[in-house]
């Protein structure tokens, strides 16, 4: 099984690809940091439980 490095890795490698975006060797580090962030909040989020009666904020449009 891949390390989270090595999965995050292999992400970044084919986000690349498919998007066709150059990446210099050197950002591989601060692009990796970037999403172990990303995904730290998107953890807090997902922990958060919601009462059953929440209800989603209404949607205003001008």
């Amino acid at each position: 099984m891949p390390t989270e490095i090595e999965a995050l890795d292999a992400y970044i490698e084919a986000a690349r690809a498919i998007l066709n975006l150059p990446l210099e060797l050197a950002w591989q580090a601060a692009v990796r940091a970037n999403l172990e962030v990303t995904l730290a909040h998107a953890r807090n989020v997902q922990s958060l439980r919601l009462p059953d009666e929440a209800e989603p904020a209404s949607v205003f449009e001008v």
